[in-house]
């Protein structure tokens, strides 16, 4: 079964707000909700799976609604995330708060981490275990997407510096990366590398010729830069390790895709990725996991929100 494009905002809107600033202690556990709500996992899936077969759609502050377009959902890095995604995760609260015996028990942020699992799953990616008892935050920021969200144009160092700030090593980064298998960016992130790299260079030299032609045909000069553009232009729709195998080929979309293919120090785990789906799945399992434990809230800390998109 394949996705549709704009479903990838859930395991974008997890990636996004789980890079945040670490916390000292975490206490999340794989049952966290057996004696509270024990069939949570099988109600998102179910609601997941529904609203798979149409359009794809961390304390889930991604999720908060602003009055004033403030929120972390109004930067423009984030135009990916489309309303139909929101629409999944509210369409997974819904489902679970019909339950009497989980009404206001399970956190959006829970919600968002589940989902993405499922939807890694459902796109041909790996199931995993999913650990659990986030809070919901109550503060978002456009600013802080800035913080927390790596830059298209960043080199090896400036990754590495970003994802180790938050306890994740090189391989984690290059792992969660894969994640670009799937999903849409949009002309504006990486116009500069077709047209205007530098002043002997219209087209980055990193970047396959032919791929760089297509992508200008797709992405002209005068149109909408806010077209959008498959990050995988090989299997869009499919969770897979053939990310890695473009950037072997100079296929890789944005400036901080191919230096992992073009840096000697990352480059053997690019090769290794790619020669190797079970590799890459276990990196990514083990990343996604650790990632899932930075800055989050737990105990009586944020809350649990009755309506995912405001504040109780």
């Amino acid at each position: 079964m394949k996705a549709s494009p704009r479903f990838i905002v859930v395991l974008s809107s997890f990636l996004l707000l789980l890079i945040s600033t670490r916390t000292s202690s975490v206490q999340l556990t794989r049952g966290f909700y057996s004696n509270i709500c024990p069939n949570v996992e099988q109600i998102v899936r179910s609601a997941v799976a529904q609203k798979f077969q149409q359009t794809f759609g961390c304390d889930a502050s991604i999720l908060l609604a602003s009055p004033n377009n403030k929120a972390e959902k109004d930067h423009p890095d984030d135009i990916s995330l489309a309303g139909d995604g929101f629409d999944t995760v509210v369409k997974a609260k819904a489902a679970v708060d019909s339950n009497p015996q989980c009404q206001n028990k399970v956190s959006c942020a829970d919600i968002l981490a589940l989902a993405t699992r499922d939807v890694i799953n459902l796109s041909g990616g790996p199931s995993y275990e999913v650990e659990l008892g986030r809070r919901d935050g109550t503060l978002s920021t456009i600013a802080s997407v800035q913080r927390r969200l790596p830059h298209p144009e960043f080199d090896l160092d400036q990754l590495n510096s970003m994802f180790n700030f938050n306890g994740l090593s090189q391989t984690d980064m290059i792992a969660l990366s894969g994640a670009h298998t799937i999903g849409f960016s949009h002309c504006n992130r990486f116009s500069k590398r077709i047209y205007n790299f530098s002043p002997t260079n219209k087209i980055d030299p990193t970047l396959n010729l032919q791929y760089a032609l297509q992508l200008r045909q797709s992405c002209p000069l005068r149109v909408d830069p806010r077209i959008a553009i498959n990050m995988d232009p090989t299997t869009p729709q499919t969770f897979d390790n053939q990310y890695f195998k473009n950037l072997q080929q100079g296929m890789g979309l944005f400036t901080s895709d191919q230096v992992l293919a073009t840096d000697a120090r990352s480059k053997n785990t690019v090769n290794l990725f790619a020669s190797n789906k079970s590799a890459f799945e276990s990196a990514f399992i083990d990343a996604i996991t650790k990632m899932g434990r930075i800055g989050v809230k737990t105990g009586n800390q944020g809350q649990i929100r009755v309506d995912c998109s405001k504040v109780n």
